[in-house]
């Protein structure tokens, strides 16, 4: 059996046990290249302003149909009003004011390229926004005029300022084609702003009024329509919630893609609530909140979770404290879909069995649920709605203070075949193997193998495992499997690792057996309810040493 490499016991034990060491360090999987910068740490707060808001603009009433979009920017320093207190929505944008606002909004983006020295003709060094244009040219929003021209003073096209967003965000894909579905008006677009338009149409960064399907490109932008179009923006890059679907404004809102979905997938995609995702599947709880349901959930903010006292985060993630954790977030779910409109004052059955009571300010336009309140609320998903709130519910029976206290007593691992582990589900499948070093068995060649996963307890399972060759082997190693952790995102999905190491036996099948020790270190990859991408290196110490990559995709049961 040939290999392309012969290394000594030592030397590949050495090895796998790096890439064991590995598999078990933060793991991030990177988007695209493009002129987008991470989300900051400083995430503006919920979308949908407070009925206590500080910041009174007198010509933006509350029914005013760009008012979510205006507030939310106005209490996040974004834009501001003019010295006598109102904020002129309707008054046309310039491209220096454009400019301005832009720097504002995405202050920390990358820069992609570099103005000329002398800077443009028509913007000298003193002028109130140069610096403001250097910026918004410099990200890749905003671009000049032939003639090394800016002019700052024109009012700046509703075309121009989605194309502005669209490059600067670094948007791709969208049908044109398709643009005459969104809009009627489709034929006015600019030759030069049609696959602009229709990446911004993509990503839902286009807002129109008053009717939706209208365009209107080469119509001035207005500083209503400016600050609709960048807090979409900011959804896009994940720093705001989107506008809540009960309020007006959000039919506006152009939906070239779909944004409802299950509610596990919603909150994952939200930075506000990647805690609460974390927790659902150490617990085991995502299954049950992607099926049809449909279920209200009322979603505390990772700010809620670490209000919790010290060191309760932690305890929760222990398996002795899973049942506790599974009581507090099923105390978050009620059966069924019920809106804002639809909650009346007093109690309300949870999943769990026990009430929570509801109480609603109808002066202020505010709900509370025991005493959290609720922040954002009636955000649609495909299964049901969310609505967030600022603190933890906690039922009556569990007492989060005990949850550091040692258990007491002898306790028995709770071993169920084919169980789902704090890593995710049991499953079964095919794939294959890359042989990596060695010369005694299928290992450590190229072949077909079929995969699976057994858990056992909350945190150990079995990973029978063959691999079919001249010498086919059968690996079957226990492993430690380690919680879910956040890996990133490529494109517009989230996607999570959990991590496993384990030893176990290798038995290499052929007319005089043999059986050795095997080491095994790798990562699961959940893909949706249904599938699980799975990739290990495996080393098996038969009469010589193996190594392997196993790479394959399991069906979840």
């Amino acid at each position: 059996m040939s290999s392309l490499f012969r290394w000594s016991s030592t030397k590949v034990t050495l090895l796998v046990l790096g890439i064991t060491a590995a598999t078990i360090t933060p793991i991030v999987i990177s988007a695209p290249a493009s002129s987008q910068t991470p989300v900051p740490s400083a995430t503006p707060s919920p979308a949908t302003p407070s009925p206590t808001s500080t910041v009174n603009l007198s010509d933006v009433s509350s029914d005013y149909w760009a008012r979510p979009f205006i507030q939310a920017l106005a209490e996040n320093n974004v834009i501001s009003g003019f010295p006598d207190g109102t904020y002129r929505p309707n008054q046309p944008v310039t491209r220096a004011e454009f400019a301005a606002l832009i720097q504002k909004a995405f202050s920390t983006q990358n820069r992609v390229r570099q103005l000329s020295a002398g800077g443009f003709s028509d913007v000298p060094a003193n002028y109130w926004a140069a610096a403001a244009i250097q910026n918004a040219y410099e990200t890749g929003f905003l671009a000049g005029y032939p003639g090394n021209v800016f002019r700052p003073n024109q009012e700046i096209p509703r075309v121009q300022g989605i194309v502005a967003l669209s490059s600067g965000l670094g948007l791709t894909g969208g049908d044109t084609s398709t643009l005459t579905t969104y809009y009627n008006d489709a034929s006015a677009i600019p030759e030069y702003a049609v696959g602009s338009v229709a990446a911004a149409t993509v990503g839902n960064l286009v807002v129109n009024y008053p009717d939706v399907k209208q365009l209107n490109p080469q119509q001035s932008l207005t500083r209503a329509e400016a600050a609709a179009l960048l807090y979409q923006a900011l959804v896009k890059q994940g720093r705001v919630q989107p506008i809540a679907s009960n309020l007006p404004a959000s039919q506006y809102v152009v939906a070239g893609t779909p944004t409802s979905t299950d509610i596990v997938s919603l909150a994952a995609s939200s930075s506000s609530f990647t805690t609460l995702t974390s927790l659902l599947k150490t617990a085991g709880l995502t299954d049950i909140l992607q099926q049809p349901g449909p279920y209200t959930v009322f979603a505390p903010t990772n700010d809620a979770f670490a209000a919790l006292p010290a060191a309760t985060l932690q305890q929760l993630e222990q398996p002795e404290n899973r049942e506790a954790l599974v009581k507090i977030l099923r105390y978050h779910v009620v059966p069924g879909a019920v809106t804002a409109s639809q909650l009346s004052a007093g109690e309300l059955t949870t999943d769990e069995g026990r009430p929570v009571n509801i109480k609603i300010d109808s002066a202020n336009s505010q709900v509370t649920v025991n005493n959290a309140r609720v922040l954002q609320a009636d955000v649609k998903a495909s299964n049901g709605v969310i609505h967030a709130i600022n603190q933890v519910l906690i039922p009556p029976d569990v007492n989060i203070s005990q949850l550091n206290q040692p258990s007491t007593g002898s306790t028995t691992p709770d071993v169920n075949v084919g169980r789902s582990t704090r890593g995710g589900r049991s499953y079964i499948g095919g794939g294959g193997n890359i042989g990596l070093s060695g010369n005694d068995s299928a290992l450590s060649d190229s072949n077909f193998a079929v995969i699976s996963k057994l858990g056992l307890t909350n945190n150990i399972s079995v990973r029978p495992s063959v691999i079919f060759g001249d010498d086919t082997i059968f690996l079957v190693p226990v492993t430690l499997d380690f919680s879910p952790r956040r890996a990133g995102s490529v494109g517009e999905r989230s996607y999570s690792i959990s991590p496993f190491i384990g030893a176990g036996v290798a038995i290499e099948a052929n007319l005089d057996t043999d059986i050795g020790l095997l080491l095994t270190g790798g990562v699961d990859v959940p893909v949706g309810s249904r599938f699980t991408v799975t990739g290990s290196v495996n080393a098996s110490f038969l009469d010589d040493t193996d190594v392997g990559l196993l790479l394959g995709v399991g069906f979840n049961f």
